[in-house]
């Protein structure tokens, strides 16, 4: 197999061929290396390639089939493989656990072959460090992959490997998403487990999934990683059949309450705005109630991020190190974060007080409606450094969690509510840069999502969209 066949497949597609026998799990671990050489140090999305990543063990069976996969570099672990969230008071970093989110990875075949960029600690919704640098998006290198899974869009994006893991806070996965051109969902709180050590993170804000290019891979990597461990806060109900399955079950008819205005301070982009009202028309077409909602106006969400910082477990962290918290180690913003953390009077009952009213009134607003449409982010991909960056010392803590609030004003609520949202690469703007649309749906129903992202894929095909920065142009 060439390297420009290789990245037209979906992950199930390669899968699909080691079934055949056309291809084995070890030559896609050495295109996907030779994918990453091609286009790794235009784009800065893969921090570390493994050099034993073809010797993986257990990467040739279950569904997936040694299909080569990729770890943000913060949330769930490897044992023994680096993890230093981006940050240089992790530099070196190994921890000794490993999740369930990558025993469930290896079980199903997926073959774990590096690590990606992200922002320190995850916080920003750029992917930019004092430690390992900016990462570019594909389409445009000048304009940020989006945070903070943003190594693993861009290098998604880029052809690198058709799928890679992500995490969720407040838009994590669906920004970058967005921005890059990929299908990328948040599941329900509960739906994967954190565990051994991570299960309800953040107060459950924060969930692990992937980021991919089709429905169907969205769909078999929602087989592989639902599912409850020992430990787990509370249990989600399990789905009657597979999501695999559900492709190829109806949608029926549902109601659909659409955001045309915006939900914080910033302005929507014209072309954003025009990519929903044109997914709103083709819902209306295929037989839904479409209706105009409310806009939600969550004043709250920057609070409650603060809130649910990780500061409050840095130190103890840091002391196990054997290492100090200052300029050396935190970047501006989150030395900020730390020490207005630290400094601060509000206790764990206020947090979880603010995340319940906010649940209670976002949840009371949308019960008439089966599934929302609305923008993923206000305006398509921005270029790097800013204000937005944890690198950029101008803002306190609270105005750089308020700035931040504004920019993810369609996302970060549901992580907060825990409902499951997706972002769908739809629409292109004028200058060809990717806009995604988001679809949330009830909580617990992955399932209607999944059906709904389908009927979109078909009717908007985006398969055949390709970045400027591209793995496949490399050996042609």
């Amino acid at each position: 197999m060439k390297l420009s066949e290789y990245v037209e497949y979906d992950a199930t597609g390669l899968a699909s061929l080691v079934s055949a026998g056309e291809v084995t799990a070890v030559e896609l671990t050495r295109l996907a290396r030779q994918a990453h050489d091609a286009v790794n140090p235009r784009i800065n999305a893969v921090i570390e390639f493994y050099e034993d990543a073809e010797t993986v063990a257990g990467a040739d069976a279950g569904i997936f089939k040694g299909v080569p996969f990729l770890r943000k570099d913060i949330g769930s672990t490897e044992a023994g493989r680096l993890q230093e969230k981006g940050s240089r008071l992790f530099k070196g970093y190994r921890p000794n656990t490993d999740s369930y989110f990558f025993r469930r990875a290896r079980d199903a075949g997926l073959r774990t072959v590096g690590r990606t960029t992200t922002p320190e600690f995850g916080m920003s919704g750029m992917t930019e460090s004092i430690l390992h640098g900016i990462t570019g998006n594909p389409w445009d290198l000048d304009r940020s992959a989006g945070g903070s899974s943003g190594g693993a869009a861009a290098a998604v994006a880029a052809g690198i490997t058709p799928i890679a893991h992500g995490s969720d806070g407040a838009g994590s996965i669906r920004a970058p998403a967005s921005w890059c051109g990929l299908v990328g969902m948040n599941p329900s709180r509960g739906r994967i487990s954190g565990g051994p050590d991570g299960q309800d993170l953040s107060f459950g804000l924060s969930r692990q999934f992937v980021l991919c290019r089709t429905v169907c891979d969205m769909a078999a990597a929602l087989d592989v990683f639902s599912g409850p461990h020992p430990g787990d806060p509370f249990i989600i109900v399990q789905p009657n059949r597979s999501y695999v399955e559900e492709l190829t079950q109806p949608t029926g008819t549902l109601r659909v309450g659409v955001a045309r205005t915006r939900w914080g301070a910033a302005d929507v982009d014209p072309e954003v705005l025009q990519a929903v009202d044109s997914v709103a028309t083709l819902l209306k077409e295929m037989g839904h109630t479409v209706m105009d909602m409310e806009p939600l106006n969550e004043s709250e969400c920057g609070r409650i991020w603060l809130g649910c910082s990780s500061a409050n477990s840095l130190e103890a962290a840091a002391r196990a190190m054997g290492r100090t918290i200052d300029a050396d180690t935190l970047e501006p913003i989150n030395l900020k974060i730390y020490e207005y953390v630290r400094n601060s009077q509000a206790g764990a009952g206020d947090v979880h007080e603010a995340l319940r009213s906010m649940r209670f009134r976002v949840g009371e607003a949308i019960q008439t409606f089966d599934i929302l449409l609305t923008p993923t982010m206000p305006h398509v991909a921005i270029p790097h450094g800013g204000v937005y960056s944890t690198t950029d010392p101008t803002l306190s803590a609270e105005e750089w969690m308020e700035v931040n609030a504004v920019r993810y004003q369609y996302t970060g609520l549901f992580n907060v509510t825990g409902q499951p949202s997706v972002s769908l690469p739809t629409a292109q703007s004028a200058s060809g840069l990717p806009i995604g649309i988001q679809i949330v749906g009830r909580f617990g129903d992955e399932t209607t999502l999944v059906h709904i992202a389908r009927d979109l894929e078909e009717a908007r095909a985006w398969s055949h969209r390709r970045p400027k920065i591209w793995a496949g142009t490399a050996d042609k």
